[in-house]
């Protein structure tokens, strides 16, 4: 087995219910795709810290509470990722894409009309089973 990379991922809700998603730029692996914003944990990082700095850099938030929602490993031939998803349900500032990626708030109900890697279908079967609101 290859590698496992952990990756901090963010499910950030709005007061509205809204959840926020973001574009891959097209250069990227699987871009064009949607997915939840975050990146990956760095050495010395707890998930928290890495997903706080993540959502800080692409979207412009600050993180104001996390709840741990699901974890997810996801087996390639060259690598596992360990996607760590956690609740946004308090935070500031208004999300926008500091990479020139498109987001959008979608209602959790039309997240599975948008093209998500395959990784990302049991996060969103998670986000449909245990919305925090």
């Amino acid at each position: 087995m290859g590698k496992v990379i952990h990756v901090a991922v963010g499910v950030v809700q709005r007061a509205d219910g809204k959840i926020l998603i973001a574009r891959r730029p097209d250069h990227l692996h699987m871009g064009g795709r949607w997915e939840f914003p975050g990146g990956k944990v760095e050495e010395g990082e707890t998930v928290q810290q890495a997903l706080t700095r993540e959502l800080r850099e692409e979207v412009a938030i600050e993180v104001k509470d996390l709840k741990p929602l699901t974890e997810i490993r996801h087996e390639d031939p060259e690598k596992t990722v360990l996607l760590d998803t956690w609740w946004v349900t308090d935070f500031e500032g208004e999300a926008e894409g500091q990479e020139g990626q498109q987001t959008a708030w979608v209602e959790i109900a039309d997240l599975t009309r948008y093209h998500f890697p395959d990784a990302n279908q049991p996060i969103i079967a998670a986000i449909q089973s245990t919305q925090p609101l």
